[in-house]
């Protein structure tokens, strides 16, 4: 197995999510959405630069998975104040136009995810705690739109025709 083409597909992959959540930051309906968006964004560019330095330290030998934890740290703090601000039923039933959006955002979590954790299985030593990593890391995004893309669509299967 080669690590540095898994980093490097990884890498290619969070440049294609972050440009997403930029894209469609701005075509959200609800503001508190589309803040949630260009913040996961600016996570999006942390991964990025997170796996760079991975790729740069693999090239010199010194993979290591332990920036991993800090970063996941982080990212518990958006996921914990992203649930806390957009779970708001009010909120939710603005982003019911956005249930595409919402559920593609899963998607694309649940893929990174799936991805980091099937390479893991083909690794072994700091590579493999390095992808089992990232797959949690992923795996938290990947919950926090699925939350709001079900519970938005729970109240859009509630509305009355028409909206």
């Amino acid at each position: 197995m080669d690590v540095r083409k898994i980093l490097e597909y990884a890498l290619q992959r969070e440049y294609e999510g972050k440009k997403f959540f930029e894209d469609n930051a701005a075509r959200l309906n609800n503001a508190a959405a589309g803040s949630a968006f260009r913040e996961l964004a600016d996570e999006e560019a942390k991964h990025i630069l997170f796996i760079k330095g991975q790729i740069a330290a693999y090239d010199k030998g010194q993979l290591s998975a332990d920036g991993v934890t800090e970063e996941l740290a982080k990212g518990d703090f958006f996921t914990a104040r992203a649930h806390k601000e957009l779970l708001d039923q009010t909120v939710l039933e603005a982003m019911v136009p956005d249930l595409p959006v919402l559920r593609t955002a899963y998607l694309i979590e649940r893929d990174f995810a799936d991805f980091y954790e099937n390479s893991s299985k083909q690794a072994d030593g700091e590579a493999r705690i390095l992808l089992e990593k990232l797959a949690t890391w992923e795996r938290k995004h990947e919950a926090l739109f699925k939350s709001l893309h079900d519970k938005a669509y729970a109240l859009y299967n509630e509305m009355p025709w028409g909206g």
